[in-house]
């Protein structure tokens, strides 16, 4: 990664492998969206065929567990594959790898563990304090 001017500007090469990076975990987030919403349907669908009484039946909380934990998984894909995008247009404007918080660069160890990070470790501990 290299620093010119003080902005996070990356080599073409760089740049390339850093938009091959995104784009593969976004298209892998698209699949497991996919798959999500075909297991939320599938138990929607399977309780549908029964008589449902989720008070009285053994079955019910567990169910209802299950349908509202795949519905929390498919809401952190979404929001995933959001900020995949927002990552995606700041590789574009050169704003790609530089925190948010500071303005320092964010290490690219960092970026390739979370390729959508805003933040570098530091601002991101402190948001989390």
């Amino acid at each position: 990664m290299s620093d010119i001017a003080g902005n996070a500007a990356f080599t073409p090469p760089e740049r390339e492998a850093m938009r091959e990076r995104l784009s593969a975990e976004a298209d892998a987030t698209q699949a497991q969206i996919a798959a999500l919403g075909r297991d939320f349907d599938a138990i929607v669908e399977a309780r549908a065929l029964v008589a449902v009484d989720d008070e009285h039946d053994p079955e019910g909380s567990s169910t209802a567990f299950e349908r509202q934990h795949v519905a929390a998984l498919l809401v952190q894909a979404r929001d995933h594959l959001e900020k995949l995008g927002e990552a995606l247009e700041r590789l574009d404007r050169d704003d790609y790898g530089r925190c948010e918080g500071c303005g320092e660069r964010i290490p690219p160890e960092r970026l390739e563990v979370r390729p959508a990070a805003t933040k570098c470790v530091h601002c991101a501990a402190i948001r989390t304090r």
